[in-house]
């Protein structure tokens, strides 16, 4: 267990510890699916920089692709109900010096982004197969 998210926890109990590694993991995933991964060639005036709802949109996008079907029953578990609570754990870790943020990034800037839920379980049909029943069943 890393030792700057055991601190989060410790001062913000509210949010899973996996929920703090999952969401440095949308960072990059959400860097990566938008070209904007740092580089060794780039020089520093480059602008790698993803806003919040590019942030939570792409979290969902690697939550659906992990966990499926089960991606807001995990949500829900590690505490995280709304796109504020994704702000909150980012600004948590930008405070423990997982993260870094802009000088245009505010926590108000995840506030209802979008239906958390919906945006985890649309697609979704849980159905009943019908059978025909034969001798023996009930």
């Amino acid at each position: 267990m890393e030792q700057k998210i055991c601190d989060l926890l410790r001062a913000d109990p509210r949010y899973a510890y996996e929920a703090y590694e999952f969401f440095c993991d949308g960072v990059t995933y959400t860097q990566e699916t938008l070209g904007r991964m740092p580089r060794e060639e780039d020089d520093a005036t480059t602008d790698y920089h993803i806003s919040a709802a590019e942030l939570c949109r792409g979290a969902c996008e690697l939550a659906l692709q992990e966990f499926g079907l089960m991606a807001w029953v995990v949500f829900k578990q590690w505490g995280i109900a709304r796109t504020d609570d994704i702000g909150n754990v980012i600004f948590n870790l930008i405070q423990a010096d997982r993260l870094s943020k802009s000088d245009r990034d505010e926590p108000e800037d995840f506030h209802e982004l979008f239906d958390l839920e919906h945006a985890l379980t649309a697609g979704f049909e849980v159905t009943t197969a019908s059978r025909k029943r034969g001798k023996g069943s009930r």
